[in-house]
């Protein structure tokens, strides 16, 4: 069983979540590509999300704009078309937002296990909690694409490489805790939105990396659920 005090981390909470989703609504400059002309089909829900004038109709100002959130999240092709894949981004994103600081509001994620890293596959949200007590998030990660799922079920963290480089891919994978063959929680230099998704591990941000990194140990629980939209 986990032990807060020993490991002497201040318990956390959502404010992981809403830093990241903050930087998400935020317009970055325009970029010097072409922007599409055509409205999308899902044209009136992102303007809504990005605070745009809600008309249904594709303006310079709403290219520009979509052009932006995509470029940020490595959404392609970036050209301000608010097709399926942008919305489901931005979806997801209000969905995240929605679960505040209770993210085992269901009671998918046990409770009898001491400190244990929860996994939420559909919403693409992670934190720990030790019991009923949430310890740390939540905050937004980027799982497994299709093909490549990141499996469910209760796991275990059995080797920590803070330095670790991947044999498969030769990229760094800096913090890794692995609970399920070659699957691990990392920090990567990405969006944590950017699809299709990772080749299986549990992708976070260096920030979120370093604290699963400070308040996990080698024996520690993972539980892994639900399914990653489009897997």
């Amino acid at each position: 069983m986990g032990d807060v005090r020993r490991r002497g981390i201040v318990t956390l909470g959502v404010t992981g979540l809403v830093a990241p989703l903050t930087l998400a609504f935020t317009a970055a400059p325009a970029q010097a590509a072409s922007c599409t002309t055509q409205a999308g089909p899902y044209q009136k829900q992102v303007e809504k999300f990005l605070g745009l004038p809600v008309d249904g109709k594709q303006s310079a100002a709403d290219c520009t704009a979509i052009k932006a959130f995509q470029d940020r999240h490595g959404i392609m092709p970036d050209i301000g078309y608010a097709g399926p894949v942008t919305w489901g981004v931005m979806d997801l994103m209000n969905k995240q937002k929605a679960v505040g600081n209770n993210p085992d509001k269901d009671g998918a994620c046990p409770v009898n296990k001491g400190r244990i890293a929860c996994v939420n596959l559909t919403l693409q949200l992670s934190w720990v909690q030790d019991g009923k007590k949430l310890v740390y998030g939540p905050v937004p990660v980027r799982t497994g694409r299709k093909g490549y799922t990141t499996r469910t079920g209760l796991k275990k963290i059995y080797w920590r490489d803070i330095n670790h480089v991947s044999t498969v891919y030769n990229v760094p994978m800096p913090y890794s805790q692995f609970f399920d063959g070659g699957q691990a929680f990392h920090s990567v230099g990405l969006s944590m939105w950017n699809p299709p998704g990772s080749h299986g591990c549990v992708n976070m941000t260096t920030k979120d990396a370093k604290a699963y990194w400070s308040l996990l140990r080698t024996g520690d629980d993972v539980f892994v659920y639900g399914r990653k939209p489009g897997t």
